[in-house]
Formats: C-alpha cells, sequence, structure tokens
C-alpha cells in the first residue's frame, strides 16, 4: 500500500509564506510526476504545480514567480515553496503522485489535503 501525507498548511497573512511537504511511504519503487492541487471553498481542484522526475516544472499562471515545486527522489518527498501569499491563494492543497509500486503497477494517488488559509 502507498500513502501520501501533506504537511506545512497553516494560516498566514498576505505576503507571507508557507511551506508544504509531501512524503510519499509503502510498497514504492520510484515516483514519476508529482503535482500540487488546490480546491478553494466553492470552486473546482486545479493544478497548481507539476514537477517530473528529472525536475521539469510547470506552475498554474497566477503562481508563477511566487510558488517553487521541488522533489527529493531519495526522500520521496515533493516540496511547495509559496512567497507573497494572497488571500486568493486561500484552499485545501493536495499533492498527487504516479506511483510504480514492487507488484510493478504504476498508480496514481492522492494525499488527504492541507489547509492553507490566507488573511489578515
Amino acid at each position: 500500500q502507498v500513502q501520501l501525507v501533506e504537511s506545512g498548511g497553516g494560516l498566514v497573512q498576505p505576503g507571507g509564506s508557507l511551506r508544504l511537504s509531501c512524503v510519499a511511504s509503502g510498497s514504492i519503487v520510484s515516483i514519476n510526476g508529482m503535482d500540487w492541487y488546490r480546491q478553494g471553498p466553492g470552486q473546482a481542484r486545479e493544478l497548481v504545480a507539476h514537477i517530473g522526475r528529472g525536475g521539469g516544472t510547470r506552475y498554474l499562471d497566477s503562481v508563477k514567480g511566487r510558488f517553487t515545486i521541488s522533489r527529493d527522489n531519495a526522500k520521496n518527498t515533493v516540496y511547495l515553496q509559496m512567497n507573497s501569499l494572497k488571500p486568493e491563494d486561500t484552499a485545501v492543497y493536495f499533492c498527487n503522485g504516479d506511483v510504480f509500486d514492487v507488484r510493478g503497477m504504476l498508480r496514481n494517488y492522492w494525499g488527504q489535503g492541507t489547509q492553507v488559509t490566507v488573511s489578515s
């Protein structure tokens, strides 16, 4: 079994920073692409940032220049550094990854989400 667990969310003032982490654990051989999604109140879930296994990245236009996604393959961990946070960044942030497990299966997994609230 594979689990993705996020941490690092919380309450921050506009202009502040947070760093989210997502650790994958279980019967993992390797992880391909890893993503951060978010879902604000009454909104659809949207892709915020993607990082390939080789480190290639892409971002939602509204977070470019403010958010940075990175990963540590040895630790099966993906990070999201969020700077210059705005109230509209308030959402539950979810980690997502394509995981090869020890049975040779490639499956997509979601974390449980971590709340980020940007408010004064």
